[in-house]
Parts: structure tokens; C-alpha cells; sequence
């Protein structure tokens, strides 16, 4: 279930809030009155990174605190072996709440170290980044990578609370804020047309300027994953959704270091907005604008690598069964469907 939640007294803008199987509360709002309202009153620890610890140390030092490295080199087996051990230093126990502080890569592995540490601990995320706010940071996945394969090793446990504050997108660099676009094009393709065409009529070099446009963006982004969470927590089936473009795209990431993530989702929704094309599954005019709205974001929508490439690596993919592989195939603006396939057929559209 989710909702709208009215304007708080005291607030300089309104909020949104949204409720995750009664278990996981997401809040677009103001970070230091939010955190206030939901933190426990317990003791906390904060797992953050080092480039955080210099933007915010006035919040990240208030709590006894361990920082891990920067990027996907960071989200591994390794990382989590040093947090364990830090949090048996602190004499962390089931008592004590883990805040995470950061974006994707924090959060997926201080989700999966609270969850495991101990066989589960409470935790929390604030999300400082666009692509963590609206996605990596909600719906309970936690987890690492394994020699390159994305998220091989992880949980589903939800955090008590994620509180997205747009303000602190500000540090964010372009490429940083625009790899976070990519993830929000997507959720509009899957399930919501009318947060695509505010899309397609936003000024991107502007977007990150306008509070109040980019808090309600967010929300929409949020919502469309909250709705699929809600009726498939554990990916079974309708959380499958959420994987449009990806399989590619986690292709593009194992098998080159040049794009971020954000980057190869908008090269995955590109190829399998064509291929749907092709197959008859969308619209040549749906799937324009799919392109034509991933290019005015500023993607570069060619791979980094040969097609045989990626398609090699797709079949080391989670989604794969066997000899099979689920795919999510764009079928309108607002609208997508899910089919299992034999890997062979899918690389044959290529």
C-alpha cells in the first residue's frame, strides 16, 4: 500500500510518503526532520562511504560510524567481511539500528550486512543519490556482486525507513544525477505514462534546479516500484518488471568498465525498446519516443561493446533458467509484459 502524505507543519515543502508492506516507510522530504521523527530511540551506527563522510560529517560523526570505499569495486564479499568484523568491534548487537548513509552501492551492502549480521538487525537508509532514491535504495533487495556478476549474493529484507531528500542531490555531479535518470525513464515506461510525458516536456538541463518538480518525480519513480513491491515482494513475478532493460544492461556492465549503471540501463532500454519494435510487441511510435527521450536526457545509447559480446554474458544472468531467460518487453508508454523465452530466440533478435 502507498500514499500521499499532506503538507507537516514546519516543513518547507511538501512531503510524500509511502508505505511498503506495512514494514518500510519511504519519505521524500527533509532529511534532518524526518530523521528526527523516524530514527529509534536506541542506539545507532552509520555505514557510509569516505566520500560522504566529507559532505555530511556533521551527521555521519554524531554516531559511531564505519565508511567502506567508493563504487562498484566497494559492493563486494570482501567489504562485507570488514563491516562484520567492525560492527563485533563496536559490540553492535540485535539491539542497535544500522543507518546507512549514501547511495546504491551503500545501501545494498549495509542492507545486506544488517540483515545478516547476527541473523538480522534493524536498518534504515537515507538515500543521497538520484538512482539510489529512486530505485536501489527501495523495495528490500540487499546485496553484493561476485567476480563481476551484479547483486549474486544478497537478501530481500526491508529497511524500517528510506528517506529520499532531493536537496541532497545538489552534490551530485551531471553524470551522477543523469545515471539516476535512467532508472526514473524506466519506471515510467513500465507503469506510468503520465510521469513519462512530464518527462518528455522537462528541460533536463534544468531539472535538478526545480525542488519541486524533481520531489514529485522522485515520488512517481517510488510509487511505481512500491506498487510492484507490494504485490510481489520476492520477484516471482510483477517485481520481475523492474528488470526492464537490465539484462542488457548488467551484460554491458559485466563485460565493460565504461559505462555506469545508469548508463547501460538507458543503452538496455534502448536495444530492447528496438527489439520490441521489431517483433511487433510496440509501436514504432512508442518506441521513438523511448529513444527520443533517452537521447534529449543525454545517454549515449550506443554499447560499449560487440552485440555477440553482451549476449554471451546475458546467459549468466539472475533471470536465466537453464536454457531459458525471463524478459520484460516494453508493449506502450505506461504499459510492459513479461515473457519467458529460450535464450536462444532472445539472442536471435539481435
Amino acid at each position: 500500500m502507498y500514499y500521499f502524505c499532506s503538507t507537516i507543519q514546519g516543513l518547507r515543502a511538501m512531503n510524500y510518503e509511502i508505505n511498503i508492506k506495512d514494514r518500510s516507510r519511504v519519505v521524500v522530504g527533509d532529511v534532518g526532520v524526518e530523521l528526527e521523527r523516524l530514527l529509534p530511540d536506541r542506539r545507532v551506527v552509520v555505514v557510509s562511504d569516505t566520500n560522504l563522510d566529507r559532505y555530511y560529517p556533521s551527521l555521519i560523526g554524531r554516531y559511531d560510524h564505519i565508511l567502506i570505499g567508493q563504487g562498484e569495486t566497494s559492493k563486494t564479499l570482501l567489504t562485507l567481511d570488514t563491516i562484520y568484523r567492525r560492527l563485533i568491534e563496536l559490540g553492535v548487537n540485535r539491539s542497535t539500528f544500522i543507518l546507512a548513509i549514501g547511495g546504491g552501492i551503500v545501501t545494498d551492502v549495509a542492507g545486506f550486512a544488517a540483515s545478516t549480521y547476527m541473523r538480522g538487525v534493524e536498518f534504515g537508509f537515507i538515500s543521497t543519490t538520484l538512482l539510489g532514491q529512486v530505485d536501489a535504495s527501495v523495495g528490500g533487495k540487499n546485496g553484493v556482486n561476485v567476480d563481476g556478476y551484479k547483486n549474486m549474493v544478497g537478501s530481500f529484507t526491508q529497511p524500517r525507513f528510506v528517506i529520499c531528500d532531493v536537496d541532497m542531490l545538489r552534490t551530485l555531479p551531471e553524470r551522477e544525477f543523469r545515471t539516476g535518470l535512467a532508472e526514473v525513464i524506466k519506471s515510467a515506461v513500465i507503469a506510468d505514462k503520465e510521469l513519462f510525458e512530464r518527462l518528455e516536456g522537462a528541460d533536463f538541463g534544468t531539472l535538478a534546479e526545480n525542488r519541486a518538480l524533481l520531489r514529485e518525480i522522485v515520488y512517481r519513480a517510488i510509487s511505481v516500484k512500491a506498487s510492484i513491491v507490494e504485490r510481489d515482494e520476492r520477484e516471482t513475478g510483477d517485481r520481475r518488471k523492474l528488470n526492464l532493460g537490465h539484462t542488457l544492461a548488467h551484460a554491458i556492465e559485466k563485460s565493460s568498465s565504461r559505462m555506469n549503471h545508469g548508463e547501460a540501463v538507458a543503452v538496455g532500454l534502448k536495444l530492447i525498446a528496438e527489439a520490441a519494435v521489431r517483433s511487433g510487441r510496440l509501436s514504432a511510435g512508442d518506441g521513438e519516443r523511448i529513444v527520443g527521450l533517452l537521447q534529449r536526457a543525454g545517454f549515449a545509447l550506443e554499447p560499449p561493446v560487440e552485440m555477440r559480446t553482451l549476449l554471451k554474458a546475458v546467459s549468466r544472468d539472475k533471470k536465466s533458467e537453464g536454457d531459458e531467460i525471463y524478459i520484460v518487453w516494453p508493449t506502450s508508454i505506461g504499459h510492459c509484459e513479461v515473457e519467458k523465452m529460450p535464450l536462444d530466440e532472445f539472442r536471435g533478435m539481435f
